[in-house]
């Protein structure tokens, strides 16, 4: 009697276990499809608007501290700007952020929770119109005092390693960079400007938003390898000299001037900012719900 339980016991945890097996196999099949057609469907609607088809979906959305969305609309006067809902979505991201990547301070520097909300903050702001905005290019935010001596010799205010899955700020620069929001000079923008043009560019499958990048990224590059373009842009000085070192850091450099005097950059030079605006598919100028 007891082997005869024991048989049957045996043979209904084999009939629940292939069911199992048959039950994922259909789900990852129909998973796959799915996204075969989604896919399909979003490269057609890239070709026709040159944006993803949606930028924000959170099944699940995760919520900051009181405390933490005070000092957001504190300290961000790009998310006051925010709708409602635009702000829950920018606080999931920063949540989101934190919990992603290692913060780590050097010569004496703790990374507070308050360090760590605004360099989540920046990079949000910089990706809020793209669907991707977690990258596993980088996988920590090395933070120094003030300015560092980098592993070749020099001394920097802040940079990205890729190599080394690192981007590293001076906090001195950084909060010097957050705190004048309509001098052009932003640290943070500036070096996670760099990662989010890396990104795009060298990662071969970049999805839809680095679609997007990449080709007004192509776009701009013609724009400014044209005489008459890079002879006015050079007469007008509205970005520093720093800005034609080389096409990376021109469009560190145009980006830092595209979020902090958006209304200048639109009136000197709308052509351009129309480009950067799609590039990272998002208009400073314009809420939407």
């Amino acid at each position: 009697m007891l082997l005869q339980t024991k048989s049957i016991m045996g043979e209904t945890v084999a009939i629940i276990f292939t069911a199992l097996i048959v039950l994922a196999s259909v789900l990852l099949l129909v998973t796959g499809t799915f996204y075969v057609i989604f896919n399909l469907i979003e490269s057609v609607y890239l070709l026709a608007f040159n944006k993803p088809i949606y930028v924000h979906f959170y099944p699940v959305r995760k919520e900051l501290r009181p405390d933490e969305s005070h000092m957001l609309e504190k300290e961000f006067s790009f998310y006051k700007k925010l709708s409602e809902r635009q702000k829950q979505y920018f606080r999931h991201r920063v949540h989101r952020f934190i919990l992603q990547y290692k913060f780590i301070g050097r010569q004496g520097l703790e990374p507070t929770p308050d360090i760590a909300l605004k360099i989540a903050a920046t990079w949000v702001m910089l990706t809020f119109g793209m669907r991707s905005y977690l990258p596993k290019i980088f996988e920590a935010i090395i933070i120094y005092p003030d300015i560092f001596e980098s592993r070749n010799g020099n001394m920097h205010k802040g940079e990205f390693n890729p190599m080394a899955k690192a981007v590293v700020f001076s906090w001195k620069h950084f909060e010097e960079g957050h705190a004048f929001e309509s001098d052009n000079l932003n640290l943070g923008l500036h070096e996670f400007a760099h990662v989010l043009h890396l990104n795009c560019t060298a990662i071969r499958r970049p999805g839809a938003s680095g679609m997007v990048y990449t080709d007004m990224f192509e776009k701009v590059l013609d724009y400014i390898d044209h005489t008459d373009n890079r002879n006015n842009l050079m007469a007008l000085g509205y970005f520093r000299a720093y800005a034609y070192t080389n096409n990376h850091e021109f469009v560190a450099v145009v980006l830092e001037h595209f979020f902090e005097t958006p209304q200048e950059f639109r009136q000197k030079l709308p052509e351009l900012y129309g480009m950067i605006s799609k590039m990272i598919n998002h208009k400073p100028l314009q809420q939407t719900s």
